[in-house]
């Protein structure tokens, strides 16, 4: 599968994810396995040098923290659309994990178990 970009992401039918390991309401049904985004990400030039005059003032590096978000989100989508993919009506235990993989290049992981389930009777 290739890169996921926003726009791909916004033709998902939304599904529902938790950190935790149920879903209030439903019950499960059936586990179709892990499911996972992976983005690499590398810092250009440009925004290492925007960053570091950042932080001569200091707080927030904004720049830093918009690249986190973007790739985090595009890392959800992922999983998302691999979930979906499996026949996945949601997906539980979702993490995050990010490993540096040389200077500059980070690799972001969004995985979960993608879950078939059932509205439980009331």
């Amino acid at each position: 599968m290739g890169s996921v970009i926003e726009s791909q992401a916004v033709e998902i039918p939304h599904e529902m994810t938790t950190t935790g390991f149920e879903i209030p309401g439903y019950r499960i049904v059936e586990n179709k396995g892990v499911v996972r985004g992976v983005v690499v990400r590398s810092r250009s030039v440009f925004g290492t040098l925007g960053a570091g005059l950042q932080t001569i003032v200091g707080g927030n590096i904004s720049l830093f923290t918009e690249l986190a978000e973007r790739t985090r989100r595009q890392a959800f989508a992922t999983m998302l659309i691999q979930a979906h993919l499996a026949g996945a009506q949601g997906v539980i235990g979702v993490r995050y994990d990010a490993t540096e993989m040389m200077k500059g290049v980070t690799e972001v992981l969004c995985y979960g178990t993608a879950v078939v389930l059932e509205r439980s009777p009331r």
